[in-house]
């Protein structure tokens, strides 16, 4: 899954490039009068809307970043559950095995006892009637 955030994160550049043109726009504005006062203002103005700008995009970003992880949360919840769900099938599979193992040792010491049997009755003298 490729996340979003990233892609976002990038465009917080221009935002800074924009706070940095209008604090070095500042800097040189002539000192005194109106006309000072207005591009004070002015600036001000750009800064504050750069800031904000740059806020909305690093809300988003902290917002796409917040989804990534719940969905990295579920995803592992998820698979989590799967895991547990395979070891219960490999438990229910590993006692299955054991008991026809046990079945099959049984069924082999009847069979070896019948055919032990029938070795001995071939091996004893026929009745005389």
């Amino acid at each position: 899954m490729k996340s979003g955030y990233r892609v976002v994160g990038k465009l917080w550049w221009p935002g800074w490039a924009l706070l940095l043109t209008a604090f070095a726009a500042a800097a040189q504005a002539p000192a005194g009068g109106v006309m000072s006062r207005e591009l004070a203002i002015q600036r001000g103005q750009q800064v504050t809307g750069a800031a904000y700008r740059e806020l909305q995009l690093v809300q988003r970003e902290a917002k796409l970043a917040e989804q990534d992880f719940l969905n990295a949360q579920e995803a592992q919840r998820e698979a989590q559950q799967r895991s547990d769900e395979s070891k219960r099938k490999l438990d229910a599979a590993k006692k299955a095995l054991d008991t026809a193992r046990q079945k099959e040792v049984l069924a082999r010491k009847r069979y070896d006892e019948a055919l032990n049997s029938v070795d001995q009755a071939f091996k004893e003298p026929p009745a005389k009637q």
